[in-house]
Protein backbone atom coordinates (compact mmCIF):
# COMPACT_ATOMS: atom_id res chain seq x y z
CA UNK A 1 0.00 0.00 0.00
CA UNK A 2 2.79 2.38 0.86
CA UNK A 3 4.52 1.95 -2.51
CA UNK A 4 1.19 2.41 -4.30
CA UNK A 5 0.54 5.62 -2.35
CA UNK A 6 4.00 6.88 -3.28
CA UNK A 7 3.40 6.18 -6.96
CA UNK A 8 -0.03 7.79 -6.99
CA UNK A 9 1.13 10.84 -5.07
CA UNK A 10 4.16 11.28 -7.33
CA UNK A 11 1.82 11.32 -10.31
CA UNK A 12 -0.44 13.85 -8.60
CA UNK A 13 2.56 16.05 -7.82
CA UNK A 14 3.35 16.22 -11.54
CA UNK A 15 -0.25 17.22 -12.11
CA UNK A 16 -0.08 19.97 -9.51
CA UNK A 17 3.26 21.32 -10.72
CA UNK A 18 1.87 21.89 -14.18
CA UNK A 19 -1.78 21.25 -14.97
CA UNK A 20 -2.22 19.54 -18.28
CA UNK A 21 -3.59 22.33 -20.46
CA UNK A 22 -1.84 22.28 -23.79
CA UNK A 23 -2.44 23.27 -27.38
CA UNK A 24 -5.68 24.97 -26.33
CA UNK A 25 -6.72 26.52 -29.64
CA UNK A 26 -10.29 27.80 -29.89
CA UNK A 27 -11.64 28.18 -33.42
CA UNK A 28 -10.74 31.62 -34.70
CA UNK A 29 -8.23 32.31 -31.93
CA UNK A 30 -4.66 33.15 -32.84
CA UNK A 31 -3.24 32.35 -29.41
CA UNK A 32 -1.36 35.68 -29.32
CA UNK A 33 -2.03 39.08 -27.76
CA UNK A 34 -0.46 41.96 -29.68
CA UNK A 35 0.82 45.13 -28.07
CA UNK A 36 -1.50 48.11 -28.41
CA UNK A 37 -0.46 51.79 -28.46
CA UNK A 38 3.11 51.15 -27.38
CA UNK A 39 5.42 54.12 -27.73
CA UNK A 40 8.73 52.33 -27.28
CA UNK A 41 10.45 49.00 -26.64
CA UNK A 42 8.96 46.65 -24.06
CA UNK A 43 10.24 47.69 -20.64
CA UNK A 44 12.89 45.41 -19.24
CA UNK A 45 13.36 43.35 -22.36
CA UNK A 46 16.79 44.73 -23.31
CA UNK A 47 16.13 43.50 -26.85
CA UNK A 48 16.10 45.17 -30.25
CA UNK A 49 12.91 43.61 -31.60
CA UNK A 50 10.64 46.17 -33.37
CA UNK A 51 7.67 47.25 -31.25
CA UNK A 52 5.18 46.24 -33.96
CA UNK A 53 6.23 42.61 -33.57
CA UNK A 54 6.41 42.44 -29.78
CA UNK A 55 3.82 40.09 -28.26
CA UNK A 56 2.73 41.16 -24.81
CA UNK A 57 1.63 38.21 -22.70
CA UNK A 58 0.09 38.82 -19.27
CA UNK A 59 3.11 37.34 -17.49
CA UNK A 60 5.78 39.34 -19.35
CA UNK A 61 8.42 40.53 -18.89
CA UNK A 62 8.46 38.49 -15.66
CA UNK A 63 6.13 37.14 -12.99
CA UNK A 64 6.22 34.94 -9.90
CA UNK A 65 3.27 32.96 -8.48
CA UNK A 66 3.38 31.30 -5.06
CA UNK A 67 0.99 28.51 -3.98
CA UNK A 68 0.30 26.26 -1.03
CA UNK A 69 -1.18 22.75 -1.44
CA UNK A 70 -3.35 21.11 1.24
CA UNK A 71 -4.74 17.58 1.65
CA UNK A 72 -8.12 16.55 3.07
CA UNK A 73 -9.61 13.12 3.82
CA UNK A 74 -12.30 12.20 6.34
CA UNK A 75 -11.29 13.84 9.62
CA UNK A 76 -8.10 15.24 8.15
CA UNK A 77 -8.87 18.75 6.91
CA UNK A 78 -6.49 20.93 4.89
CA UNK A 79 -3.20 19.41 6.00
CA UNK A 80 -0.19 21.17 4.47
CA UNK A 81 1.34 19.12 1.66
CA UNK A 82 3.66 21.26 -0.47
CA UNK A 83 4.82 24.70 -1.55
CA UNK A 84 4.83 25.74 -5.22
CA UNK A 85 6.53 28.48 -7.16
CA UNK A 86 5.94 29.32 -10.84
CA UNK A 87 8.11 31.91 -12.55
CA UNK A 88 8.09 33.39 -16.04
CA UNK A 89 10.91 35.45 -17.54
CA UNK A 90 12.49 36.48 -20.82
CA UNK A 91 15.96 35.41 -21.85
CA UNK A 92 17.99 36.10 -25.03
CA UNK A 93 17.36 33.67 -27.85
CA UNK A 94 19.90 30.86 -28.19
CA UNK A 95 19.97 31.27 -31.95
CA UNK A 96 23.11 33.03 -33.16
CA UNK A 97 21.29 35.43 -35.48
CA UNK A 98 21.01 39.19 -35.14
CA UNK A 99 17.64 40.47 -33.97
CA UNK A 100 16.54 42.13 -37.24
CA UNK A 101 17.19 38.90 -39.19
CA UNK A 102 15.09 36.96 -36.68
CA UNK A 103 12.16 39.32 -36.96
CA UNK A 104 12.30 39.30 -40.77
CA UNK A 105 12.08 35.51 -40.59
CA UNK A 106 9.08 35.68 -38.23
CA UNK A 107 11.07 34.71 -35.14
CA UNK A 108 11.81 36.43 -31.84
CA UNK A 109 15.00 37.88 -30.37
CA UNK A 110 14.19 36.27 -27.02
CA UNK A 111 12.74 33.08 -25.56
CA UNK A 112 10.36 32.64 -22.68
CA UNK A 113 11.66 30.62 -19.76
CA UNK A 114 9.14 29.09 -17.38
CA UNK A 115 10.17 27.46 -14.10
CA UNK A 116 8.03 25.36 -11.79
CA UNK A 117 9.22 24.21 -8.38
CA UNK A 118 7.47 22.08 -5.77
CA UNK A 119 8.69 20.72 -2.44
CA UNK A 120 6.96 18.68 0.25
CA UNK A 121 6.23 20.12 3.66
CA UNK A 122 4.35 19.60 6.90
CA UNK A 123 2.55 16.75 8.62
CA UNK A 124 1.49 14.89 5.46
CA UNK A 125 5.09 14.51 4.34
CA UNK A 126 6.08 13.03 7.70
CA UNK A 127 3.00 10.80 7.94
CA UNK A 128 3.59 9.06 4.60
CA UNK A 129 7.37 9.58 4.51
CA UNK A 130 6.88 11.32 1.16
CA UNK A 131 9.68 13.85 0.86
CA UNK A 132 10.02 15.18 -2.65
CA UNK A 133 11.29 18.10 -4.64
CA UNK A 134 10.73 18.72 -8.31
CA UNK A 135 11.90 21.46 -10.66
CA UNK A 136 10.85 21.88 -14.28
CA UNK A 137 12.22 24.39 -16.79
CA UNK A 138 10.56 25.06 -20.15
CA UNK A 139 11.99 27.08 -23.02
CA UNK A 140 9.30 28.46 -25.33
CA UNK A 141 9.38 30.45 -28.58
CA UNK A 142 7.10 33.41 -27.73
CA UNK A 143 5.56 34.20 -31.12
CA UNK A 144 4.42 30.69 -32.02
CA UNK A 145 4.28 29.79 -28.31
CA UNK A 146 5.83 26.41 -29.02
CA UNK A 147 7.92 24.53 -26.46
CA UNK A 148 11.48 23.83 -27.58
CA UNK A 149 13.07 22.16 -24.57
CA UNK A 150 12.05 20.79 -21.16
CA UNK A 151 14.37 19.99 -18.26
CA UNK A 152 13.24 18.24 -15.08
CA UNK A 153 14.92 17.38 -11.77
CA UNK A 154 12.89 14.92 -9.68
CA UNK A 155 13.95 14.00 -6.13
CA UNK A 156 11.91 11.59 -3.98
CA UNK A 157 13.74 10.70 -0.79
CA UNK A 158 17.12 9.25 -1.84
CA UNK A 159 15.91 8.67 -5.40
CA UNK A 160 16.83 11.28 -8.00
CA UNK A 161 16.24 11.59 -11.74
CA UNK A 162 17.26 14.22 -14.28
CA UNK A 163 15.54 14.33 -17.65
CA UNK A 164 15.50 16.44 -20.79
CA UNK A 165 13.02 16.60 -23.67
CA UNK A 166 13.64 18.29 -27.01
CA UNK A 167 10.96 19.11 -29.58
CA UNK A 168 11.82 19.50 -33.24
CA UNK A 169 10.27 18.73 -36.63
CA UNK A 170 7.20 17.03 -35.18
CA UNK A 171 9.14 14.74 -32.84
CA UNK A 172 9.81 14.78 -29.11
CA UNK A 173 12.87 12.96 -27.75
CA UNK A 174 13.13 12.29 -24.01
CA UNK A 175 16.21 11.13 -22.05
CA UNK A 176 16.37 10.42 -18.31
CA UNK A 177 19.45 9.63 -16.23
CA UNK A 178 20.21 8.76 -12.61
CA UNK A 179 22.72 11.28 -11.15
CA UNK A 180 23.47 8.86 -8.31
CA UNK A 181 24.51 6.13 -10.76
CA UNK A 182 26.38 7.67 -13.75
CA UNK A 183 27.22 4.22 -15.15
CA UNK A 184 23.58 3.31 -15.53
CA UNK A 185 22.36 3.68 -19.17
CA UNK A 186 19.81 6.48 -19.57
CA UNK A 187 16.18 5.72 -20.26
CA UNK A 188 14.82 7.12 -23.50
CA UNK A 189 11.59 7.53 -25.39
CA UNK A 190 10.34 9.40 -28.44
CA UNK A 191 7.02 10.16 -30.07
CA UNK A 192 5.60 12.06 -33.01
CA UNK A 193 3.18 14.96 -32.75
CA UNK A 194 1.46 17.29 -35.19
CA UNK A 195 0.70 20.96 -34.80
CA UNK A 196 1.31 22.75 -31.52
CA UNK A 197 2.37 20.77 -28.48
CA UNK A 198 3.32 21.91 -24.98
CA UNK A 199 4.93 20.32 -21.97
CA UNK A 200 3.19 20.15 -18.61
CA UNK A 201 4.58 23.53 -17.52
CA UNK A 202 4.41 25.70 -20.64
CA UNK A 203 0.79 24.53 -20.98
CA UNK A 204 -0.32 26.70 -18.06
CA UNK A 205 1.08 29.83 -19.64
CA UNK A 206 -0.18 28.92 -23.09
CA UNK A 207 -3.71 28.60 -21.73
CA UNK A 208 -3.43 32.03 -20.12
CA UNK A 209 -2.98 33.58 -23.57
CA UNK A 210 -6.23 32.06 -24.86
CA UNK A 211 -9.85 33.32 -24.75
CA UNK A 212 -11.67 30.99 -22.36
CA UNK A 213 -15.35 30.56 -23.20
CA UNK A 214 -17.96 29.04 -20.89
CA UNK A 215 -19.40 25.80 -22.30
CA UNK A 216 -16.52 25.09 -24.68
CA UNK A 217 -15.12 21.56 -24.93
CA UNK A 218 -11.74 20.98 -26.55
CA UNK A 219 -9.17 18.25 -27.02
CA UNK A 220 -5.64 19.19 -26.07
CA UNK A 221 -2.20 17.70 -26.79
CA UNK A 222 0.46 17.33 -24.11
CA UNK A 223 3.84 15.61 -24.06
CA UNK A 224 5.25 14.22 -20.82
CA UNK A 225 8.30 11.93 -20.50
CA UNK A 226 8.36 11.24 -24.22
CA UNK A 227 4.69 10.25 -24.41
CA UNK A 228 2.04 12.31 -26.22
CA UNK A 229 -1.50 12.44 -24.81
CA UNK A 230 -4.80 13.71 -26.18
CA UNK A 231 -6.94 15.04 -23.33
CA UNK A 232 -10.46 16.52 -23.42
CA UNK A 233 -10.84 19.86 -21.63
CA UNK A 234 -14.14 21.47 -20.56
CA UNK A 235 -14.83 25.07 -19.50
CA UNK A 236 -17.80 24.34 -17.27
CA UNK A 237 -18.49 27.06 -14.69
CA UNK A 238 -18.30 30.79 -14.01
CA UNK A 239 -18.47 32.11 -10.44
CA UNK A 240 -17.12 34.77 -8.13
CA UNK A 241 -14.32 33.42 -5.96
CA UNK A 242 -12.57 34.72 -2.87
CA UNK A 243 -8.89 34.89 -3.84
CA UNK A 244 -5.67 36.61 -2.84
CA UNK A 245 -6.50 39.10 -5.63
CA UNK A 246 -9.88 39.89 -4.06
CA UNK A 247 -13.37 38.54 -4.69
CA UNK A 248 -13.41 38.25 -8.47
CA UNK A 249 -15.10 36.35 -11.28
CA UNK A 250 -13.32 33.14 -12.26
CA UNK A 251 -13.75 30.28 -14.74
CA UNK A 252 -13.53 26.62 -13.78
CA UNK A 253 -11.85 24.31 -16.28
CA UNK A 254 -11.87 20.50 -15.95
CA UNK A 255 -9.34 18.26 -17.73
CA UNK A 256 -9.80 14.51 -18.20
CA UNK A 257 -6.34 13.47 -17.01
CA UNK A 258 -7.48 10.45 -14.96
CA UNK A 259 -8.44 7.08 -16.42
CA UNK A 260 -7.26 4.41 -18.85
CA UNK A 261 -4.68 5.69 -21.34
CA UNK A 262 -4.53 9.03 -19.51
CA UNK A 263 -1.67 10.65 -17.62
CA UNK A 264 -2.90 9.18 -14.32
CA UNK A 265 -4.19 5.60 -14.73
CA UNK A 266 -6.69 5.71 -11.86
CA UNK A 267 -10.01 7.33 -10.98
CA UNK A 268 -10.11 11.00 -10.11
CA UNK A 269 -11.08 14.52 -11.11
CA UNK A 270 -9.00 17.61 -11.81
CA UNK A 271 -10.29 21.21 -11.83
CA UNK A 272 -8.58 24.58 -12.00
CA UNK A 273 -9.94 28.13 -11.61
CA UNK A 274 -8.63 31.04 -13.72
CA UNK A 275 -9.50 34.72 -13.31
CA UNK A 276 -11.99 35.76 -15.98
CA UNK A 277 -9.93 38.67 -17.31
CA UNK A 278 -7.11 39.24 -19.78
CA UNK A 279 -4.51 37.80 -17.35
CA UNK A 280 -6.20 34.44 -16.64
CA UNK A 281 -4.25 33.99 -13.41
CA UNK A 282 -4.62 30.42 -12.06
CA UNK A 283 -5.90 31.14 -8.55
CA UNK A 284 -6.74 27.64 -7.33
CA UNK A 285 -7.00 23.99 -8.31
CA UNK A 286 -8.57 20.83 -6.85
CA UNK A 287 -7.62 17.20 -7.40
CA UNK A 288 -10.01 14.52 -6.12
CA UNK A 289 -8.84 10.91 -5.80
CA UNK A 290 -10.03 7.83 -3.95
CA UNK A 291 -7.44 8.66 -1.28
CA UNK A 292 -8.61 12.23 -0.66
CA UNK A 293 -8.62 15.73 -2.11
CA UNK A 294 -5.76 18.12 -2.82
CA UNK A 295 -6.45 21.88 -2.82
CA UNK A 296 -3.88 24.25 -4.32
CA UNK A 297 -4.33 27.95 -3.52
CA UNK A 298 -2.56 31.02 -4.81
CA UNK A 299 -1.02 32.98 -1.94
CA UNK A 300 1.04 35.66 -3.67
CA UNK A 301 1.63 37.29 -7.07
CA UNK A 302 4.79 39.28 -7.81
CA UNK A 303 4.89 41.12 -11.14
CA UNK A 304 8.43 41.77 -12.43
CA UNK A 305 10.06 40.43 -9.22
CA UNK A 306 13.51 41.53 -8.11
CA UNK A 307 16.02 39.09 -6.54
CA UNK A 308 15.08 40.55 -3.15
CA UNK A 309 11.38 39.83 -3.82
CA UNK A 310 12.19 36.19 -4.64
CA UNK A 311 14.22 35.75 -1.47
CA UNK A 312 11.42 37.26 0.61
CA UNK A 313 8.79 35.07 -1.04
CA UNK A 314 10.88 31.97 -0.32
CA UNK A 315 10.88 32.85 3.35
CA UNK A 316 7.15 33.59 3.34
CA UNK A 317 6.15 30.30 1.70
CA UNK A 318 8.43 28.00 3.70
CA UNK A 319 7.70 29.47 7.10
Amino acid sequence: MKSYTRKLFAGIVVLIVAPVFTSFQPVGGSGLVFAQSVAGPAIGSGLAEPVSRVRVHPFEPSEELLYVAEFSRSLLKKIDVADFRFTAAREPSLRKVVANELTRAGGSAYSLKFTGEVSSKGFFSKLFNLRFRERIESIVEPISFTVKKTKRVDEQGKRARISESTYDNGKVVWLERDPNDPSRPPRSSSAAFSGQVQDVLSAIYFLRTQPLQLGKTLEITVSDSGVVYQIPVHVIEKARQKTVLGRIECLRVDAEVFGANRMIASDGQFSIWFTNDNRHVPVSARIKTEHGAFDITLRKVIQNPTPRDSMASTKTVTE
